[in-house]
């Protein structure tokens, strides 16, 4: 075990500890109310009409961004790193897909489609999805300028320069691809808005292992590693994924032959 690592508990009585814990809740109920105020004001920020006619491509050939809402008034959109040479989608991206894969048919009840958009050809695009085994909507927005106009694509020459413009900053940034959400509305007329963007930890709230990672003594143990996520793999290149597995109830695994 690494030091970063060490677990050095505080070993007290029962009463001690329902003491502690007691006292630990009061913040994090504190920390729910906030939430919910945050939440409140987020849906009474401003929203911005979008103007451009985007072109995507996906499944079911090409599609707008009106098609994309799938006769829904709210899309959310997963800016999802797979760019035009790469051989396979962002590691990280990918879990956040494993995470919210599974929640489109819960949103669609909801007036809410979610759809995951990338920058790589749908050539490319669909046989990853394929790999990954998600049903998650994902088409490509390769040839528009949607990744570019919601600043989760970047030239060369910006991410040399440290002169990308990233979570509302210009701030350096590694890479030419980025991750995010976007949402947006639908009204009766058919006029489209930007309602919502959130970038880098903003979209942390979608990984729901970091929860559960961060219930846990040794928390997130990501001291030392060279960046945050760099233990992330795509879920089929874990070495120990089959022994993770239980009964077979993982979603990406297929039922015996």
């Amino acid at each position: 075990m690494s030091a970063a690592a060490a677990v050095t508990p505080k070993i007290v009585s029962q009463k001690e500890w329902m003491a502690a814990h007691k006292g630990h809740l009061e913040k994090e109920k504190l920390l729910t109310r906030l939430r919910d105020d945050l939440s409140r004001e987020r849906r009474s920020l401003p929203w911005v009409k979008v103007q451009k006619n985007y072109l995507f491509e996906g499944a079911n050939g090409k599609e707008t961004l009106d098609s994309l809402f799938d006769g829904r008034s709210q899309l959310i959109v997963y800016h999802f790193m797979f760019g035009p040479e790469w051989e396979e989608g962002c590691p990280s991206c990918s879990l956040v897909a494993d995470h919210i894969a599974p929640s489109a048919v819960h949103l669609a009840q909801r007036d809410v489609t979610l759809v995951a958009v990338a920058r790589a050809s749908w050539s490319r695009l669909e046989p990853f999805q394929a790999r990954m085994g998600w049903r998650l909507k994902f088409v490509s927005s390769y040839g528009s300028d949607f990744n570019r106009d919601y600043h989760v694509f970047f030239t060369a020459e910006e991410t040399a320069n440290s002169t990308t413009y990233y979570n509302f900053a210009t701030t350096p940034f590694p890479a030419e691809e980025a991750p995010g959400l976007s949402v947006f509305y639908k009204d009766e007329t058919g006029d489209i808005f930007h309602t919502f963007s959130a970038y880098g930890r903003g979209g942390e709230p979608l990984l729901g292992v970091y929860h559960l990672l961060d219930l846990t003594p040794k928390g997130r143990n990501e001291e030392g590693l060279s960046f945050p996520m760099s233990w992330v793999r795509h879920h089929d290149r874990y070495p120990d994924a089959q022994k993770a597995v239980v009964n077979g109830c993982c979603t990406h695994e297929k039922e015996p032959q």
